[in-house]
């Protein structure tokens, strides 16, 4: 996240010392898009785990009667 937001949002060859206004605009915002895709991103494979645990279940029980 850091290296591809820096890449994104500052140029390469530094003017001044501290970020522009538009580059810390640019941070912030590709920050938080990043942490909010992660956390999607988190709760689809946790749904996705239980959805397997449920499955793996149900597959058990079905052999363990036979």
């Amino acid at each position: 996240m850091t290296q591809a937001c820096h890449r994104k949002c500052v140029p390469p060859y530094y003017k001044d010392a501290e970020l522009s206004k538009g580059e810390s605009v640019c941070l912030d915002r590709c920050v938080a898009k990043y942490l909010e895709v992660h956390e999607r991103m988190g709760k689809r494979l946790t749904e996705l785990s239980l959805q397997d645990e449920e499955l793996l279940k149900r597959m058990q029980q079905g052999t363990g009667t036979a």
